[in-house]
């Protein structure tokens, strides 16, 4: 018998040990930091609230933002906005219809976060998102300057033209473009660049998302000059929800 510590003691399966406890200590760190937001989960009837005491529920942790504000998270804020739509049975789970114009309801396809009103800004604190009118310094280079075109709707009807293009200035590329509304209607609309096609014969701009009639609908911005991230939510929401509800036969099974 001896009394040396490795010879009673196999290394190789210590150093095992020791990786399983650090990888399932990793884990465990992991799942709680993904549930700092959007736990505990909440029932979809009646609503519920989860324990605060949940195992995998992280304390709360303050984080600092480059405008001088702090969060807090978890902060078990819920969402107290009210729901524009209707169950369409009262079995659990079942589909919600919208109530009201579903393109604003923020429901399904156009439902949005409630991020901070505040514009992105770059790292040197400017507006990252602006018209060109303002980022003088950018030019189109790439591709066809589509100001001046007509943008046309899904209906085949004219919407408007495009009067200014919105840039990024953190990233270089160009985000929105700012439509100056046709007919009797007045103001400009903002489209983003994914919810369109540029047609260079005929020069248009094609949105088939929504119709002529819908761009008068389009969340409007407080700022000419500048959009905030919760504004950028609601019009892509308007956009995306268009591509459901904006003509009636979408709403139906294709065969």
């Amino acid at each position: 018998m001896t009394s040396a510590l490795t010879s009673s003691i196999d290394v190789a399966q210590v150093v095992l040990y020791a990786f399983w406890a650090f990888f399932f200590g990793l884990i465990y760190w992991l799942r709680m930091e993904d549930r700092r937001e959007g736990y505990p989960l909440e029932s979809d009837n009646p609503r519920h609230v989860g324990p605060r005491n949940q195992i995998l529920i992280p304390r709360p942790k303050t984080f600092l933002h480059p405008n001088g504000h702090t969060t807090q998270a978890p902060d078990f804020a819920r969402d107290a906005r009210p729901i524009n739509a209707e169950r369409s049975a009262n079995a659990k789970g079942s589909p919600l219809i919208p109530t009201g114009n579903p393109m604003l309801g923020n429901v399904g396809p156009a439902s949005y976060a409630q991020r901070e009103d505040a514009p992105e800004l770059t790292r040197e604190g400017h507006d990252a998102i602006v018209p060109m009118r303002v980022a003088t310094p950018f030019s189109v280079m790439a591709g066809p300057d589509p100001r001046g075109w007509d943008v046309v709707a899904t209906d085949g009807k004219v919407a408007g033209t495009v009067k200014d293009i919105w840039v990024d200035r953190a990233d270089a590329i160009v985000r929105y473009l700012e439509v100056e509304l046709a007919g009797a209607a007045s103001g400009t609309r903002l489209l983003p660049i994914t919810m369109l096609r540029l047609r260079s014969a005929p020069k248009k701009v094609e949105v088939a998302s929504v119709r002529a009639e819908h761009f008068t609908d389009v969340p409007l911005l407080k700022s000419p000059d500048r959009v905030t991230l919760l504004e950028e939510d609601q019009i892509q929401a308007f956009y995306a929800g268009g591509r459901l509800y904006a003509e009636p036969k979408r709403l139906g099974p294709v065969v």
